[in-house]
């Protein structure tokens, strides 16, 4: 054999008790697994690891991920692949690079510079691609056509396709436009995207009415793939919306994942359990659900993004004009701050709990770390004075950390049957939420160490497994002979987040080797300078 795992604590991803066991790997795949006791021979290999003493399990799936330009931009890729991740899911909240013309490109380079970079101007990444299947391509080839540092699945994102199909408009489709989008999508499911996504607070694909999404689900489902949307609320009407996507993916026939499938804002302190029941009303029925949470309470996204949708139609320099303008601005003030703009999920804002956690104009560094109602005072001026002077000065690029979660919640959710692990992690700003860094050494850690919310077999189920399932994956999320030896060993008495708010690019402790392909990313706790990662694409069934 290439390499053996000698003697390591082996917690498959089936959510059984761990064993100890050899795990013996060659060209990629797991060959042998030798269970402690056994009278056959142990396997022997050109390289062997002392494994006592960790745990070895399967390579983590990072099932919200944001790093659609930084497996480009960025060989190391150390902020996911020290955590153990081995798989991220690209192309989320509806907002991506592909499929795109021109025109679409360069709008949404603009419209989630917050998220990712990428800015028009920014020549950090070559974006030489259009289709899905270029995008792609360009992932598998990226680096002198070494590859990227861990594999990448992607999703259709519904708010581009819409944006490329009739601009931003705020209106139903046409008959042609929603033909379409439609194209669009199933072009995008043939050429390997695992499903579709939708961000509906997020304009413009926020404009779409049920019906709408209700055809594109349809193109999903022919495909075999699934629909996951961040939903109309995370807020006031939360409720509403989880059972608004659940009749939507029924309607449809279509598997369902929740993005980030929190309940936030004060409207919904202690509620989770009134989610829970939902979907287990929705599972018990039949329905094809999953969901995907990160262990921590603040959420993350940008300042714009917080702004009531009609103020958004048009696009970046539309917006941009409407802040510009002293009265539309004021009517934007009136819905943040009075009626609960639909940006802000009908709930409205507080500024005290908006903390700006990334510019894109380094001039402005000065505000990360603050809350807007911090900055504001220290200025003496009225909050959305600063917060409108913000997003003209930043061009709109600004993120921001939202701490309206609630701890209760974050834990009821991790516990429920189909629930998997997302990071959904922004890369991008001064000061980024340490999820981006630090939520899979958390679950193990905070949720199964310290608080043992979960056993430890379960969590990493949670992790692997559940995660490959929904991503119908036949040779990964399991340490199983034939199986793609996708792997993280790691210190259960010891893995931690090293990330925080104060510091939150800080890499994680007690995952001292990550395996991608059954080559070492990460060994004795470095980065190597292996590329193993490749695009996992779905075939059109």
């Amino acid at each position: 054999m290439h390499l053996v795992i000698r003697g390591a604590r082996v917690v498959d991803g089936t959510g059984t008790p761990s064993y100890t066991a050899d795990v013996a790997i060659r060209d990629g795949r797991i060959t042998e697994i030798h269970r402690e006791g056994a009278s056959d021979p142990r396997p022997t290999g050109a390289r062997v690891l002392d494994a006592q003493g960790l745990a070895l399990s399967p390579g983590f799936i990072d099932m919200h991920a944001h790093s659609d330009l930084a497996l480009l931009r960025d060989p190391d890729h150390s902020a996911k692949a020290a955590q153990g991740v081995t798989l991220e899911v690209i192309g989320q909240d509806g907002l991506s690079y592909a499929p795109v013309d021109d025109r679409t490109l360069a709008e949404v380079r603009q419209a989630i510079t917050g998220w990712n970079g990428g800015a028009p101007g920014d020549t950090s990444v070559d974006f030489d691609w259009r289709t899905v299947g270029e995008y792609l391509d360009r992932l598998d080839h990226a680096h002198g056509g070494r590859g990227i540092a861990v594999n990448a699945a992607y999703l259709i994102p519904q708010g581009t396709v819409r944006m490329y199909a009739m601009g931003w408009e705020d209106r139903e489709a046409t008959p042609a436009e929603l033909d379409r989008m439609r194209e669009l999508v199933a072009q995008g499911l043939r050429e390997g995207a695992v499903g579709m996504s939708s961000g509906l607070t997020y304009t413009p694909g926020m404009y779409a009415k049920d019906a709408e999404l209700t055809e594109l689900c349809r193109v999903v489902a022919e495909y075999d793939g699934y629909y996951c949307p961040h939903h109309r609320s995370y807020g006031a009407g939360a409720l509403e919306a989880y059972q608004e996507m659940v009749e939507l993916s029924r309607s449809a026939n279509c598997a369902l994942h929740l993005a980030h499938a929190t309940m936030n804002f004060g409207v919904n302190k202690g509620r989770a359990p009134e989610l829970l029941a939902l979907l287990d009303d929705a599972l018990d029925a039949g329905a094809d659900i999953t969901l995907d949470t990160y262990p921590y309470t603040p959420g993350c996204t940008t300042l714009v993004a917080m702004l009531p949708s009609w103020a958004s139609e048009g696009g970046p320099e539309a917006v941009l004009a409407r802040l510009k303008d002293d009265g539309t601005a004021e009517r934007i003030r009136h819905h943040l701050e009075v009626l609960g703009s639909d940006g802000c999920h009908g709930v409205p804002i507080e500024w005290d709990t908006i903390e700006i956690s990334g510019v894109s104009d380094p001039g402005l560094a000065s505000c990360v770390g603050k809350t807007i109602q911090q900055s504001a005072d220290m200025r003496g001026e009225e909050p959305w004075v600063t917060a409108r002077r913000l997003l003209i000065a930043d061009r709109l690029g600004s993120t921001i950390l939202q701490h309206v979660g609630h701890e209760e919640n974050v834990r009821a959710i991790m516990r429920h049957r189909v629930h998997t692990g997302g990071s959904d992690g922004i890369l991008q700003g001064f000061k980024p939420h340490p999820r981006a860094y630090g939520t899979f050494p958390q679950y193990l850690g905070r949720y199964v160490r310290e608080l043992g919310v979960l056993s430890l077999e379960e969590c990493v189920a949670h992790l692997t497994s559940r995660a490959a399932a929904r991503l119908r994956l036949p040779d990964r999320g399991y340490v199983r002979e034939g199986y793609r030896a996708d792997l993280v060993l790691f210190d259960p008495g010891t893995v931690a987040a090293g990330s925080t708010f104060e510091a939150p690019r800080t890499l994680p402790v007690g995952i001292p080797h990550v395996l991608v392909d059954g080559r070492f990313v990460i060994e004795d706790g470095r980065r190597t300078d292996v590329l193993a990662g490749r695009t996992v694409r779905r075939t059109a069934s």
